[in-house]
């Protein structure tokens, strides 16, 4: 019984490590190499709207809610201490530290992470991919390529704009319902809020985030069983495993820059 244990542990690293090694191939394939940006840009923006653009709006009303739920919130509990003024800190720092990377990576692995999925999985199972290679079409440079790039280059602006749109939503519950003087609430942000510290890390953050989610996206699309099942495991494979990614890493990122 403990032998048949410890041998499916070791079936699922050999799976796992394999699956990484797949992956890390994949992309290498895809981006390295001299670019044909004349064939590649009319691709590269198609995708930057469908991944980017399509996202914005799930991005600004998600945004938007969660700003005025932190301002009500953070309200509610700096009065208790007669803090009130600092809620334009708080507010601020919340979103660039932690909820802007993160709640922008898991909407875009639920939104675009899936769609990305599903259609390059689609494309293997109407044999799509495999017309590619035989018409002497890298696949991997034509179709894997401009995704990543896309996702790459979208995710850090959608990420800003969260964040925009959170702080508007702040101001908004703070300053025109509560009353608090808007004075103070824009220069206690301004006075907490540090370029390297907060507004770069929140951009390194998303750019990990946009490597981690597109890559593990165009994966499971590229890797799934070409079937409607398969699909549909690969699509839902693209969401957990992006989310644990995001959660996992915004951990250990976080240790870094802020541990000390």
């Amino acid at each position: 019984m403990f032998l048949k244990v410890l041998a499916s542990f070791g079936r699922s690293g050999i799976n796992t490590g394999a699956s990484f090694g797949r992956a890390g191939l994949m992309l290498f394939h895809a981006l390295v190499g001299r670019p044909e940006l004349r064939k590649q840009w009319p691709l590269l923006i198609r995708q930057l709207h469908s991944v980017g653009v399509q996202s914005l709006l799930i991005i600004m009303v998600s945004g938007v809610f969660i700003g005025m739920v932190l301002g009500l919130q953070g309200y509610l509990v700096l009065t208790t201490y007669g803090a009130e003024t600092s809620l334009g800190m708080m507010v601020a720092l919340s979103l660039l530290r932690e909820l802007g990377p993160v709640v922008t990576a898991l909407l875009f692995a639920g939104r675009a992470g899936s769609a990305l999925t599903a259609e390059i999985g689609l494309m293997k199972a109407t044999e799509q991919i495999s017309s590619l290679e035989m018409m002497a079409v890298d696949p991997l440079r034509r179709i894997v390529a401009p995704r990543f790039w896309a996702g790459l280059i979208s995710m850090p602006l959608l990420t800003i704009i969260f964040v925009a749109v959170g702080i508007w939503g702040g101001s908004v519950v703070g300053v025109d319902w509560k009353g608090i003087d808007s004075g103070f609430f824009w220069s206690a942000m301004q006075g907490a809020v540090e370029w390297r510290k907060d507004l770069l890390n929140c951009l390194i953050k998303s750019v990990v985030f946009a490597i981690t989610v597109t890559w593990i996206a165009i994966f499971n699309g590229y890797d799934a069983v070409p079937t409607s099942e398969g699909i549909s495991r690969a699509t839902t494979r693209t969401v957990v495993h992006s989310s644990l990614a995001v959660l996992g890493l915004d951990f250990v990122l976080t240790a870094l820059m802020f541990g000390n």
